[in-house]
């Protein structure tokens, strides 16, 4: 079995900007880790708190693909926020912390007494950070929400896939990642927020709001124009020549549909008499005829290889771009330059990859310190340091308020 070549003290003697900071990580699925996740690289001390029993839990096998991904750069207490004597040690903990991240159903973390109005008073400084699926009020703000959910009442659905085959989900959660970082986002600023008023506060977001945020501009068609909008399959919703096109051996992305690259484009595959057609000399009028100048674009393209097209297209200036498989994605030129294949080593598993980080900020580099935690692996230096004795920490166990190690 390989060890884990990790030094305890690396992340605090490496200049990462939120070494000292003090995290505490109630986090399930998808959402929340995803917020948190950015938090760890970056110097944080995360402390992934579970309950006794936990398991494997939600997401897949403890050191599976998924978790070992989300859940690096953590230390792991598992204590029973339901027994009163981990409840009360719990507190001790919250004391110390600077940030506090869950995202569960809202009435859990009442029924549990760990809200923000719970600990608010026993430390002021707290930042109190939620994702929930619908929201903390509202007629909704009781239900349980997944990302499907999500992307099926917040519009993203109807808009996605081809025309009249019925709505389509996106291939990646979209609303847990995008609440996720929205949420880390939302904590950095009032951590700023916090060196000018010594207060912490209260952070959050939803995945229903992650969604229609991310609509953007299909959303204000509806708001402004008042023009509801429907599936375009590939094809760019408003611009016109702007989709998949077919190659001799794999679909490629081609962007040109400005009046400038249009007229460059045309030229640049060989037809300047495109430029002749009455219908397609405006955008308005290429976008009605979107089926047939697709049709015609397709025959021109799949009489070469994609990187034919690619090369050409980017002479030209104009954005083109092969479909990748994810394996394709790994084995690009570029991605291996930016690293987004993060090595790893494992306790269980070896040397492994896990996706990088990324933000980049010029002279300051993340990395991978700490294995995901295994359940309870920390919890007898974390509650030290939260101020119990080995005495205390002896009666936890007693009482069944640890799990783990």
């Amino acid at each position: 079995m390989p060890e884990s070549p990790i030094d305890p003290k690396l992340v605090t003697e490496t200049r990462l900007p939120l070494a000292g900071l003090r995290v505490l990580d109630l986090t399930l699925a998808r959402a929340g880790p995803t917020c948190v996740r950015h938090l760890a690289d970056w110097g944080a001390d995360v402390i992934r708190v579970e309950p006794p029993g936990q398991g494997d839990g939600l997401g897949g096998a403890r050191d599976g693909f998924d978790q070992i991904n989300l859940h690096r750069n953590k230390r792991g207490l598992s204590i029973d926020l339901k027994n009163p004597a981990g409840h009360a040690a719990f507190l001790k903990l919250a004391a110390t912390a600077d940030i506090l991240v869950e995202n569960m159903r809202m009435q859990v973390k009442h029924r549990l007494k760990i809200a923000y109005d719970d600990l608010k008073g026993i430390n002021p400084r707290l930042i109190y950070a939620s994702i929930s699926g619908f929201g903390q009020t509202g007629p909704y703000s009781t239900r349980g929400g997944v990302d499907q959910i999500a992307q099926g009442m917040g519009g993203l659905m109807s808009i996605t896939g081809e025309p009249g085959r019925g709505p389509m989900r996106v291939g990646i959660p979209i609303n847990d990642l995008t609440a996720g970082n929205l949420l880390a986002m939302g904590i950095m600023m009032k951590l700023y927020d916090r060196e000018r008023t010594g207060q912490g506060g209260y952070v959050h977001t939803s995945l229903l709001e992650a969604q229609v945020f991310m609509l953007d501009f299909q959303a204000t068609r509806w708001l402004m124009d008042k023009e509801v909008p429907g599936q375009a399959g590939n094809d760019h919703p408003v611009n016109i020549p702007m989709g998949v096109f077919p190659t001799a051996d794999k679909p490629i992305n081609i962007a040109a549909s400005s009046p400038k690259l249009w007229d460059i484009f045309a030229r640049a595959v060989g037809h300047p008499e495109w430029l002749e057609v009455e219908q397609w000399k405006t955008p308005k009028g290429r976008g009605a005829d979107r089926k047939r100048l697709n049709e015609v674009i397709g025959e021109v393209t799949k009489t070469k290889p994609s990187e034919h097209w690619v090369t050409l297209m980017e002479e030209a200036g104009i954005p083109c771009g092969p479909v990748n498989t994810i394996r394709e994605v790994f084995e690009d030129p570029q991605v291996q330059h930016l690293e987004m294949a993060m090595p790893m080593r494992h306790r269980t598993r070896g040397d492994i990859e896990v996706v990088a980080q990324p933000v980049n900020l010029e002279g300051l580099e993340t990395g991978f310190y700490r294995d995901m935690p295994r359940l309870g692996e920390h919890n007898e230096e974390i509650l030290m340091e939260a101020g119990l004795s080995q005495d205390e920490i002896a009666d936890l166990r007693a009482k069944g308020a640890l799990g783990g190690a």
